[in-house]
């Protein structure tokens, strides 16, 4: 490699980690405004309401951007209102108009059912992700139109060996000849997925891919995806299965029914575990700066929070990239046919 080029790369390693420093100094400084309020620090308590979802977007202490409140009940109808409006002055839970918002759950004081249709800080940045992908891949797309025949530029330059690492080792030697018709897909799963790793990486974001409510729904699309796409091959594997004897068929059958559920399982739990654990390992850190009261644990802590957000840069492209393979492995084995 040019000498030119190491000079580059390590220079925007060295803007990452100012970035990252920077970054986990602004949550110092927001913790710090915790403690200094007079209140007892809770590490568990702080850890457990940044990785938790909201009705509100707080983007730092004391600056809350409420969301929309969307709520169905047989005896109001529809009913839409700010969430502020269940907090006081004081920023304490208040009952609305006879709803009540406890450990981010709405219901009616009166005991009656609630239909809770709400945007909550995931779903607004699962919005803010979707956003993102579009005005990208729009700007990729005008650039292939703007340069073709030219060498890529600006942010096609960036995304073209990305898209086609995904399609040449990732999507077509899992599923074959027949990969282009999944390939939009396994793409739209592998972006939505690392930008939203990337996201919840900002101070103030949300831990949307951290959720499990939001692995669960990708993995079911990829439990959908690879069912509705199996062959015969495919489906007499698991209810016949072939090169064994038959009094050990019935025995094999429930295991071959409980892989084809544990496959999206492993998905959604594997996504879900790599992404809270980050966040709450980075978090337990930053607390040790709150629980001694020193500034030599909060310096030190620091440093060790940007190695691992560094780390975590990583994980969060790994992620994506390990969710997009097993999709593909899934898929490939249900089309493949019989030997």
């Amino acid at each position: 490699m040019p000498t030119s080029g190491i000079f580059k790369i390590c220079k925007k390693l060295i803007i990452c980690s100012l970035i990252c420093l920077l970054s986990t100094a602004k949550l110092q400084i927001a913790y710090a405004a915790v403690s200094f309020e007079g209140e007892s620090f809770n590490p568990g308590e702080m850890i457990n309401h940044h990785i938790k979802d909201a009705h509100g977007w707080e983007i730092a202490h004391g600056l809350v951007i409420p969301l929309p409140i969307i709520l169905y009940s047989k005896a109001d109808g529809l009913v839409i209102f700010s969430s502020d409006h269940f907090f006081n002055g004081a920023h304490e839970e208040v009952d609305y108009e006879g709803y009540r918002l406890s450990d981010g759950h709405i219901s009616r004081a009166d005991g009656q059912p609630v239909f809770d249709f709400s945007i909550t800080k995931n779903v607004l940045f699962i919005f803010i992700d979707a956003t993102i992908m579009m005005l990208v891949f729009f700007a990729v797309a005008r650039g292939y139109k703007k340069n073709e025949g030219k060498a890529p530029r600006g942010l096609q330059s960036f995304f073209e060996p990305v898209i086609i690492y995904i399609r040449d080792e990732v999507v077509k030697p899992s599923i074959g000849g027949n990969y282009q018709k999944y390939l939009p897909y396994l793409l739209t799963l592998f972006f939505f997925v690392w930008f939203g790793n990337l996201l919840g990486l900002i101070p103030g974001a949300a831990n949307m891919t951290g959720n499990i409510a939001v692995t669960a729904v990708l993995a079911f699309g990829t439990f959908l995806i690879t069912n509705f796409s199996g062959k015969k091959a495919y489906w007499a594997h698991i209810f016949w299965t072939p090169g064994v004897p038959w009094w050990l068929r019935p025995i094999i059958l429930p295991v071959e029914l409980i892989g084809v559920l544990t496959k999206p399982v492993s998905l959604m739990v594997r996504l879900f575990v790599s992404i809270t654990a980050g966040h709450i390992v980075v978090l337990s850190l930053i607390s040790l700066t709150f629980i001694f009261h020193s500034w030599m644990v909060g310096l030190g802590s620091t440093l060790i929070v940007t190695l691992i957000t560094i780390i975590e840069l990583l994980v969060a492209t790994i992620q994506a990239y390990v969710f997009t393979m097993f999709t593909s492995l899934y898929i490939g084995m249900a089309l493949e046919e019989h030997h």
